[in-house]
């Protein structure tokens, strides 16, 4: 009985890893936010099989600053500087998520800087609101979920 134990937890160190062991870590480029994400441990995006996640990125406002236009552009510039590194564009994301301090006051400014950076088809997109966020001072978070193309023959 014991041996059959001992062959069990054998064979089940030798099976395959799973998804997320096998998946391509992005982490950041900048020193400071990458140790604070392994002190957090999570990472900028992580791509599996096929489908890339990209964490929640904090939207703020910059000190002195009211336009929260401004500060969604600097949210979908640092974005898409992930996405690129993740060997994506902005035409891959299939899923958005936004959470929100205010979100009636907030969307018209997602809305417009999203335009400009996904045109065509729409992705889905779920947008909430919220009384506070992981960051003080943030004012929305957005995480996106993107499909890896395949190679064309």
């Amino acid at each position: 009985m014991i041996s059959t134990a001992i062959l069990g937890l054998a064979a089940a160190a030798q099976a395959p890893q799973g998804a997320r062991q096998q998946a391509i870590v992005i982490m950041p480029e900048n020193e400071r936010q990458r140790q604070f994400q392994q002190q957090y441990g999570y990472a900028d995006a992580i791509v599996s099989n096929g489908v890339a996640y990209l964490s929640g990125l904090p939207v703020f406002l910059a000190p002195g600053e009211s336009d929260i236009e401004k500060a969604f552009t600097r949210a979908f510039e640092t974005l898409g500087k992930t996405l690129v590194r993740a060997g994506l564009t902005w035409d891959d994301v299939v899923q958005v998520n936004s959470v929100h301090t205010d979100v009636n006051a907030q969307i018209e400014a997602m809305v417009k800087v999203k335009n400009r950076y996904m045109t065509g088809k729409v992705p889905a997109w779920t947008a909430v609101g919220t009384n506070g966020l992981l960051q003080p001072g943030g004012i929305a978070e957005i995480t996106l979920v993107a499909h890896v193309p395949t190679a064309k023959p």
